[in-house]
């Protein structure tokens, strides 16, 4: 029987994250995978004619081009220049095996139209969506919040960031109903309603987040990697590989051994791996999750950008919950050639959102009319899952499905608590400049 520190089953983003960091700090780490190709459920598919046999659908028509230039992500989803996952990019160095461009445009929905979101004091001044006194108002509380200091009092102008409400911040910058949703739902980044009665302190940080991430490109505050999101879990793996990581791809798991209440191995192929803890996705342990939800997406094959986009090859727009009297957002990302995931003169839009009615496909279908005429379609509906437990006592440590948002927040915040239960310690980084020559603002 062979020995390992940590078995992690499947080689979706998360997983591969933990392996790597673990890795590096000298554990001994087995990677398990049923699958021929890396990534899981947010697998990166090519060519084209794989697409199109996943969903079961007659072969692609000669106007998409050649397969091979296809290379489309089942849950595609946007990096904020100076998020989280960034940051464990440059920690991690993995910048060096990924190069990244630019997302040209960031929109939000409002009756009927897509509207650039006005990040800036400038784009404010600009803005379509904003009337001349909401323009002074809006800039004012941009300002406060990219002035904003936790540790400096003066700069909460007479406000406590952990008793203020949201709704309260608003209405002391005298926002309107439109402007207070575009910035909670388009700059903020908020799925829901509630975080509007919540303390005003995480909706600050977003807010600054968003603009600092905006101030390092100017088009959008969005990073999308060249070939797609099916690069990252692969440079996660070779750094996990270079510190001793060992992977067994297209390999069945029999059965998760278990001593008492904690695990001690894991059988695949009828061979016995020995392990003190273990990492997965929900796919490999129905029995320890919980389905919360459903979440319905939409892969969009495009000849032409999306009306009102300003021709842009990329961008993400937001569709506010209350604009379509729904309990929550729906999302498009849209990338293209320039991203090298697409023939020339052809896009990728992606519809996304948590399901609410017994018809998902309904729903989205505001989000389906802006990306008209659409050359072909591929739906998808799958359920989000969560563990059960937090996976101290039995040592199983399980990673949530992903949300139907289309930009990585929540994958970071369950990398960070799921390396904290492993390891007792937080996941820590320093602030870097580093990334910034792996990005382009060139077409």
């Amino acid at each position: 029987m062979q020995e390992y520190d940590i078995i992690v089953l499947g080689t979706g983003l998360k997983e591969c994250v933990l392996s790597a960091l673990l890795s590096q700090s000298g554990k001994k780490v087995l990677h398990i995978d049923k699958n021929p190709y890396y990534g899981g459920e947010s697998a990166s598919i090519s060519p084209l004619e794989q697409l199109f046999k996943m969903f079961e659908v007659p072969a692609p028509a000669k106007s998409l081009g050649r397969g091979k230039e296809w290379n489309i992500d089942l849950i595609p989803k946007f990096f904020l220049a100076n998020g989280d996952l960034v940051q464990i990019l440059v920690h991690t160095e993995v910048t060096r095996y990924l190069d990244f461009k630019v997302v040209e445009g960031s929109y939000v929905y409002k009756a009927g139209k897509v509207h650039k979101v006005p990040g800036t004091e400038e784009d404010a001044h600009a803005s379509d969506l904003l009337g001349m006194f909401d323009k002074r108002r809006f800039r004012k509380l941009l300002h406060f919040a990219q002035n904003f200091n936790l540790r400096n009092p003066r700069s909460y102008q007479d406000m406590d960031p952990h008793k203020t409400t949201t709704r309260d911040l608003f209405c002391r910058f005298d926002l309107g109903v439109n402007v207070q949703e575009f910035t909670g739902h388009a700059i903020a980044l908020h799925s829901s309603e509630s975080y509007l009665d919540q303390p005003c302190l995480e909706t600050i940080r977003r807010i600054r987040l968003y603009s600092e991430s905006l101030s390092r490109h100017n088009t959008s505050p969005y990073l999308y990697p060249l070939n797609g999101l099916g690069e990252l879990p692969q440079g996660f793996a070779r750094l996990s590989a270079e510190s001793g990581g060992t992977f067994l791809m297209n390999r069945a798991v029999d059965e998760i051994v278990m001593n008492s209440s904690k695990v001690e191995a894991v059988k695949s192929e009828g061979k016995l791996f020995q392990c003190k803890l273990l990492i997965c996705d929900p796919s490999y342990v129905p029995n320890r999750v919980r389905k919360v939800g459903r979440v319905i997406r939409v892969i969009c094959l495009l000849n032409h950008p999306v009306k009102n986009t300003h021709e842009a090859n990329s961008c993400q727009i937001i569709i506010p919950q209350t604009q379509l009297n729904r309990k929550s957002d729906i999302y498009i990302s849209v990338v293209s050639y320039a991203h090298i995931v697409a023939p020339d003169g052809l896009y990728i839009a992606t519809v996304s959102t948590t399901v609410e009615t017994n018809n998902p496909e309904k729903e989205i279908q505001p989000a389906l009319e802006l990306l008209e005429p659409i050359n072909q379609k591929f739906v998808s509906i799958s359920n989000l899952l969560v563990p059960n437990e937090d996976g101290r006592n039995s040592q199983i440590f399980v990673s949530s499905s992903y949300d139907a948002t289309n930009y990585f927040v929540s994958e970071c915040e369950d990398i960070k608590g799921m390396y904290q239960r492993i390891t007792g310690t937080e996941l820590c980084w320093g602030r870097s400049q580093r990334h910034q020559s792996h990005t382009s603002d060139e077409d």
